[in-house]
Parts: structure tokens; C-alpha cells; sequence
């Protein structure tokens, strides 16, 4: 048996897991590769998954970086059932949709650009279209019940506790008369977190590919996540702005929902400022959420056993459409707007982060992993300004970081997690990471508990054979292409001689046009500072 790792590998996007056993070849995950653009070139390359080769698709949760590709799979001719939880269904159903849209939009976007270049357009990555014809494909699974989707492999998913219907997934893979056990953590969840239970326990396996998002570092107390969005609610409150939530579409956005309402019901929401979500796909997914009370925890059973929902609140407002979304920023007072995407880099939340980024009073708060890359991840770091939708933006509110409302386990519940484990021989397989801190979780994995830790590269295939040493098999060139720092820095610098060389004919020009020159020069410089300062 092997698995090739088509994605998530040293990165946190992308997640697809390809194996092949003696008798068939199916994927665990088939996740959008987000970030910068050569990572998400990535999505432009599935004849690299042969997807027609492909006989099923596992999926472990709706999050588009597990799931976002399947239209393009579909597209390029796969044609095999795809598993899922009935949750994870109906979240998909909306997702992909929605993805697809927003392919096409950008795509639109980017050709308009490319075409005043004389440049050839290009295709989205996949249709509207494609996400339908995926639908039918769709067959969803009960946690605990056990079935067999081909000969020799025998399927179980168990709740993750990372969103609705997020499952890992246990698998028996039968070769040559052997039996091995491979688990897929999917993502693993934060423990005690809203809404979701907590992950279940699992005591055996030979392989465990594990996520490692939070592999250096554990959440804060969510009571002190509570405290810190209030204290972000009473600034703008008192400053009469707003308090900006990026906030992915599903789970995070109905956990903030589930948290106002526990501050409403303390009196430290006031009832004056209204709350908006403004994301059509967080109003529908909240919706789906609404009819699945039995995926619910039992805090969130025993408050609609009350006869209260913890999704309502009396000053809670869906905007469904662009003019109530364009409604926000021209209205003044303090609210509460949530919008997506989490990362900041796409969706309505770039509008409200430039009207409210350089507002003085205002709050940005941050609840959950800011990619490497992201304008999030850039905020978060201290940037002084950022640029959206081709526009200089300087920071002036307040940003708040509250890494409690993930739904991700912390590196203490990840080792916990582990100690469940009465398999002394398993090999585990770090992934859904960065590599920092995949290190250091790899390392004290080994410290405390003594299991042998692989961390594999993009498009790596590795060899699995029980009591056997994993053997990796990588090809650099493709996993990280080499790039040319003397070439590209050369070249920078023959461009800047070149325009040096010009410093009469420019100072002969008239003043408004040598001042334009200037302030488009030291707009490049400011760039290279921020280059320099992320080093």
C-alpha cells in the first residue's frame, strides 16, 4: 500500500490523501489549495490526481480545504460515489456552489485584467456546473456503521468534534492476507468547544495521518475568549464604530453567533447595537445547523431543552444581498458585523475592512488560523497598513486575536488525544501543518509518548507496510520548485540602473508627472520594506 499526498503537506491547505492498495485507489480528502499564488496554482493541476483512476472519495468534513476540489475532480471525469456524513452533505450541497461562484467571479475578474494586457483568458478552476454534477455522486454514512466500499477495505467514520458532521476516518485495508489499520484524523477538534461534541477516542491502528495545525502552541481558556470579545464589543461601543469579524462560513460563524447570545444573556452585548452576518453562506449553513440538533453537545441540548436557541439573538440580522451588505458601511453607530472569508482574502469582509481598518475606535477580532500569506496572517503580524482591492489601507483599529473559538485542538489536547492510543508499533504521519510547528510537535510526540513521526512533502509517495520502516519517496523538483534569488535580484537591479539612467528625461518632465513617478516609486519601496520586515 502507498500514499501519495496531494496537498496539506508542510502547509495547511489542500488536503488529499491518495491511496492505492493491491486492489483499488480512492482519496481521503479532496481539498482547494488557498494561500499565495504558487500554492494555488495547485488547483490547476488535477490531472496530477488522475481522477478517473480514482474509484471512491472519503470526505472528512465540509471545509472547502478538504472538500473544495471535488467539482474539479468531477470535471476532469471522476464518476466514483463520494462519502460523507448527512451534515457534511448538506453543507456541501451550499459550499460548493458558492465556491464555484466564486471561481467565476474571480476568474471574470482576472481575465478582465489579462485581456487590457493582450493576454490569452483563462477558465475557472471549475463551474457552477461542476458542483451540481457533483451532487449526485454524494452517498452519505451514519457515524460507528462500518461499510465496504470495494474489496478489501472496510470503512468507519467517527465524530472529529471539529464541526457539524466532521468525522476521522478509520480504514482496514486487506492485502495479501494482511490486515492494516490506517486512521485519517481529518481535523481534530478543540475540546469542549460550542456547539460540537468532543472527538471521539480511539485505541487502535498501525498508521495514524494526523493533523498539526496547532502543533507548537495550545488555545486560551474560552472563558477568557468570551471576556476578550466583550472587552472588543465595549471599545468600538464606547467609540462609536464597529467591531469587524472575519470569520469562516461554517462552524466559526455560528460558534460567534452561540457566543453573543451567552453575552447577550450576561448583559454585555448592548441592545442597541445590532449584529449582522453577512455572508449568504454562513445564513444558509446557520440554517442547516438549526436542523441538525442531534449532532448538538449536550450544553447546547440542555439550552433548547429550555425552550432557548442559542442561535438567536433578538438584535441579530441576515444580509443576504449586496445592497443590505453595502447598507453596513454607510450607516453609522457601533455593530457587529461577521462576515467571510476567516482568512480575509475573499468575500464581503474585505469591503468592511476598508471602510473600518482605518477608523480609529474600530476592532478587528480575529478568531481563528490566519494562513501564511493571508491578509489576516499579515494584520495579525502588525502590519501598518494593507493593500485591498488595489487600494493602500492604513490600520488604525483596534485588533484583537482570540485563538479560543478555534475549532482545531491545541497542541496539549493533540498529545491527549494520542495517549488514547494502546497501539505501541502505530507510525504517525504529520500533516495539516506548518513546518515549525510540525516540528515541535513531532518532537514531543516522540519525548512523551515514543511513536515514530514522519512528516511528509507535497506529492510525496510513501510506502506502508506494517513492521516495516515508511519509506518516503519524494521528488524535490516537483514538491518545491528552486527559485532563481541571484536571477530575479539582477534583474531587479538592472531595472532600477535602467531607471536611474533615465533621471534626466524624468526631471524634464512637467511636475505633476514627475511627481506621479515618485509616489509610484516609493509605493515599490514600501513594498520591499514589508518584504524585508517579514524575513
Amino acid at each position: 500500500m502507498k500514499i501519495k499526498f496531494m496537498g496539506a503537506a508542510k502547509t495547511v491547505t489542500g488536503s488529499c490523501y491518495i491511496i492505492e492498495t493491491e486492489n483499488t485507489r480512492f482519496a481521503v480528502d479532496c481539498g482547494l489549495h488557498q494561500g499565495n499564488a504558487e500554492i494555488e496554482k495547485r488547483n490547476r493541476s488535477v490531472v496530477d490526481y488522475d481522477p478517473k483512476k480514482i474509484d471512491f472519495i472519503l470526505i472528512t468534513h465540509a471545509h472547502i480545504d478538504h472538500s473544495g476540489l471535488i467539482p474539479a475532480m468531477v470535471r476532469a471525469g471522476y464518476e466514483g460515489p463520494i462519502y460523507m456524513t448527512k451534515p457534511t452533505r448538506e453543507l456541501l450541497d451550499i459550499m460548493l456552489l458558492d465556491s464555484a461562484h466564486i471561481q467565476e467571479m474571480e476568474t471574470e475578474w482576472a481575465n478582465r485584467k489579462r485581456l487590457r494586457k493582450g493576454q490569452a483568458p483563462l477558465n475557472p478552476i471549475y463551474t457552477r456546473e461542476d458542483a451540481e454534477a457533483a451532487t449526485p455522486l454524494m452517498r452519505t454514512v451514519q457515524y460507528g456503521s462500518s461499510f465496504e466500499p470495494a474489496e478489501g477495505i472496510t470503512i468507519n467514520f467517527k465524530d472529529a468534534g471539529h464541526i457539524l458532521g466532521s468525522a476521522f476516518i478509520e480504514l482496514w485495508i486487506k492485502e495479501n492476507g494482511d490486515s492494516t489499520k490506517v486512521v485519517f484524523s481529518g481535523d481534530l477538534g478543540h475540546k469542549d468547544q460550542l456547539i460540537v461534541r468532543n472527538p471521539s477516542i480511539i485505541e487502535k491502528a498501525d498508521y495514524l495521518v494526523l493533523e498539526s495545525t496547532y502543533g507548537d502552541r495550545n488555545h486560551k481558556d474560552s472563558s477568557n475568549s468570551l471576556d476578550e470579545l466583550a472587552e472588543a464589543i465595549r471599545y468600538s461601543y464606547q467609540n462609536r464604530e464597529k467591531v469587524v469579524i472575519p470569520a469562516f462560513a461554517v462552524e466559526r460563524s455560528q460558534q460567534l453567533i452561540y457566543s453573543l447570545y451567552r453575552l447577550y444573556e450576561r448583559g454585555d452585548l448592548p441592545e442597541d447595537m445590532p449584529v449582522y452576518l453577512d455572508s449568504p453562506l454562513a445564513i444558509k449553513a446557520t440554517e442547516i445547523f438549526r436542523n441538525h440538533p442531534e449532532f448538538y453537545d449536550l450544553d447546547t441540548a440542555e439550552i433548547l431543552v429550555n425552550g432557548k436557541n442559542p442561535l438567536d439573538l433578538p438584535n441579530l440580522k441576515f444580509t443576504l444581498n449586496t445592497k443590505e451588505s453595502q447598507e453596513i458601511n454607510s450607516s453609522r453607530g457601533p455593530a457587529i458585523v461577521i462576515s467571510a472569508s476567516g482568512m480575509a482574502n475573499a468575500g464581503r469582509i474585505k469591503h468592511h475592512l476598508r471602510h473600518n481598518l482605518w477608523r480609529p475606535g474600530a476592532s478587528i477580532v480575529f478568531v481563528g488560523y490566519q494562513g501564511v500569506g493571508s491578509p489576516g496572517r499579515k494584520i495579525v503580524n502588525g502590519a501598518e497598513s494593507i493593500t485591498i482591492f488595489g487600494e493602500k489601507v492604513k490600520i488604525n483599529a483596534k485588533i484583537f486575536t482570540i485563538n479560543g473559538f478555534s475549532g482545531h485542538a491545541g497542541q496539549t489536547e493533540i498529545i491527549d488525544w494520542l495517549k488514547n492510543f494502546d497501539s505501541p508499533a502505530m507510525k504517525i504521519i504529520l500533516t495539516h501543518g506548518e513546518p515549525k510547528g510540525q516540528k515541535v510537535l513531532a518532537q514531543l510526540i516522540k519525548q512523551e509518548l515514543g511513536y515514530k513521526v514522519h512528516i511528509p512533502s507535497y506529492m510525496e509517495e510513501l510506502m506502508l507496510k506494517p513492521g516495516k520502516e515508511m519509506l518516503p519517496i519524494v521528488d524535490e523538483a516537483v514538491a518545491y520548485p528552486s527559485i532563481d534569488w541571484e536571477f530575479l535580484l539582477q534583474d531587479s537591479e538592472k531595472l532600477f540602473v535602467e531607471f536611474k539612467n533615465r533621471l534626466d528625461k524624468i526631471k524634464a518632465q512637467p511636475f505633476v508627472n514627475q511627481a506621479d513617478l515618485r509616489d509610484r516609486l516609493l509605493e515599490i519601496n514600501r513594498q520591499v520594506i514589508e518584504l524585508i520586515s517579514e524575513m
